[in-house]
């Protein structure tokens, strides 16, 4: 795959990633398999890891100010 941005390659990698519900929510999720290009540092997130993200973002309470989920534990692959 190629960077969106520079058109660098890509490499697998893990991230601590945050995700904010609302103004005043903030969902980090650890541990997520991210692809970040080698030229320019651009973070991407293949489809099906962001649809699994997103299940876990709507099981959060929106009003619970920071929540921390690790994500292979979140959820059954």
């Amino acid at each position: 795959m190629k960077c969106h941005v520079c058109g660098g390659g890509l490499n697998s990698s893990v991230s601590d990633f945050p995700f904010r519900l609302s103004p005043t929510s903030i969902v980090v999720i650890k541990q997520l398999p991210t692809l970040e290009c080698a030229n320019c540092a651009e973070v991407s997130i293949e489809d099906l890891v962001m649809e699994r993200v997103e299940s876990l973002l709507e099981q959060t309470d929106v009003t619970t100010e920071l929540a921390v989920i690790t994500y292979p534990a979140a959820l059954p692959v």
